[in-house]
């Protein structure tokens, strides 16, 4: 712990990064009960607080090292980092980058004067193919967090905090990705503050960190399963040195999913007027179910805003969701009979909820489906708002949760019922890039007749379809296990949604 004080202590980050303020966050204090500051590492030159790690690892090196020219792998952050201490100190930089790495990243890691290198579909492809250039081109390579140096020029993130803070806070709330900047500030904060409690936050789908405190040890998540929504912390295994560190400095993890990152997105907008990436918010998402978790009032809170390198395109999605995660919208599939009057009389029955969404769909001379998204002040208005409309008489299925709901058949309903016939439904998730949609359908084959697809375009790496195929009558199992098989061999992260419901209320 005095070892990495020290190296923090005598980091070099002020050549290049600053030292962003300790922002009080007034809407959040007053929600939350507690005392919020926010700390704008969004601020940052290249938006980022990765500029710090980068510039201290390149700064220590050599002038032998620096003339061989450095390398990362990485698609966002650290690459911009990298790039931009490169040009500062005068060394050459080489990023590699996954080919379904959005062009906004590609062309700012360009503009900043490093050369970029496309290879591979994700981290892990990337980081070998740079691990072959090191061997090939003698380059010198910067580990986005698991490196002394990189975690030294985070930590610094932590020296602010303290040096800026009126007293030691209560609780710092840190994302984590492989670990560098809860390790960096975990370090300095407990060698000052040992009562000061840091807490990490992870995505659901990428919690390394927590698997591995978990576990006793690090522990690798399967590709199929990574999270990819919060792109900057998608991360399959935590680092040794930075676990290391976090089993003496993190007191607790909490994991976050999409919907809840998605409204702390626009809690930090409402607060700052600035718009976060998903993992610079996810802190904040984090602070804000830590505090209703523990029933924590009247405490001092930091959560560091780490970065907002966020696609405008993605905007649209975020704002889709940000409703649901602060669990101020009711997302409900509503049967109601097909005959004169019944529009009006079931939407006097939803009261005085604002209506977000209403989408409506016939299913037979009897009963039609409605597709619908309500407003509503509380959490605990949910479960009531529900109950309301079942003594009312309406069948309602809560899709608030849905994810084949809310990605795909919100914008499908009233399509065309597949005339009776028998189908499988999945949802798939594939790399995005120029051309990606028809190489996607091209992988797929033509040995299944199509019935149904759907497919969105968020802004980021990964492309998003809804698909159906049609099952010859009495041979469902073996069709699913046939379509499963090639599904495993192709390597495309996928779901089954046969048996959802939002399927069975709208589009079959």
């Amino acid at each position: 712990m005095e070892k990495y004080v020290k190296k923090i202590l005598a980091s070099r980050v002020y050549d290049v990064a600053d030292e962003t303020p300790l922002q009080a966050a007034r809407l959040l204090s007053r929600r939350l009960n507690n005392e919020v500051r926010l700390k704008r590492e969004d601020l940052q030159p290249v938006f980022s607080f990765k500029i710090r790690g980068a510039y201290n690892k390149i700064a220590q090196l050599s002038e032998e090292e620096r003339g061989r020219g450095v390398i990362a792998a990485s698609a966002g952050n650290h690459a911009q980092g990298v790039a931009l201490a490169a040009r500062e100190l005068g060394t050459r930089a080489t990023i590699v980058m996954g080919r379904n790495t959005p062009t906004i990243k590609v062309n700012a890691v360009r503009d900043l004067g490093a050369r970029v290198v496309l290879h591979g579909d994700n981290y892990d492809d990337a980081s070998a193919h740079a691990q072959t250039l090191v061997e090939k081109a003698g380059y010198v390579y910067v580990h986005p967090f698991d490196d002394p140096d990189v975690i030294a020029g985070q930590g610094t993130v932590g020296m602010e905090i303290m040096n800026q803070h009126p007293g030691p806070p209560d609780v710092i709330f840190v994302p984590v990705g492989g670990g560098g900047l809860i390790g960096g500030i975990g370090a300095y904060v407990k060698y000052l503050a040992p009562d000061t409690q840091i807490i990490g936050v992870e995505a659901e789908g990428s919690a390394c960190m927590t698997a591995a405190l978990e576990a006793g040890r690090r522990v690798r998540l399967p590709f199929e399963s990574l999270d990819l929504f919060a792109d900057g912390t998608s991360v399959a295994q935590a680092g040794k040195e930075t676990f290391r560190l976090a089993k003496r400095c993190v007191d607790a993890t909490v994991t976050v999913n999409t919907d809840e990152i998605c409204a702390a997105i626009k809690d930090l907008f409402d607060d700052t007027r600035s718009i976060a990436e998903p993992s610079g918010a996810l802190a904040v998402a984090g602070m804000k179910k830590y505090c209703a978790l523990k029933a924590l009032t009247g405490a001092r809170l930091v959560a560091v805003v780490s970065g907002a390198n966020v696609n405008f395109d993605r905007l649209r999605h975020i704002s889709e969701r940000a409703e649901v995660g602060e669990q101020r919208e009711v997302v409900l599939g509503v049967t109601i009979p097909e005959k004169k009057g019944s529009f009006r009389r079931f939407c006097r029955a939803l009261g005085r909820h604002p209506v977000s969404e209403f989408n409506y769909r016939y299913a037979s001379d009897r009963e039609a489906h409605v597709y619908v998204g309500l407003q509503v002040t509380d959490p605990a208005d949910r479960p009531a708002l529900i109950a309301s409309l079942d003594q009312a008489g309406y069948p309602v299925s809560d899709m608030t949760d849905n994810e084949a709901a809310k990605l795909h058949v919100r914008h499908m309903v009233g399509g065309r019922a597949f005339g009776g016939k028998r189908e499988i439904l999945y949802r798939f998730e594939f790399p995005e890039r120029p051309g990606a949609l028809m190489r996607f359908l091209s992988v797929l084959g033509t040995g299944w007749n199509i019935t149904m697809f759907h497919y969105r375009n968020h802004g980021a790496a990964w492309g998003r379809v809804f698909a159906g195929f049609e099952v010859p009558e009495g041979s469902m199992a073996q069709e699913r296990a046939r379509l499963t098989d090639y599904l495993q061999r192709i390597g495309y992260r996928y779901w089954e949604e046969t048996d959802n419901p939002a399927y069975e209320l709208f589009l079959r």
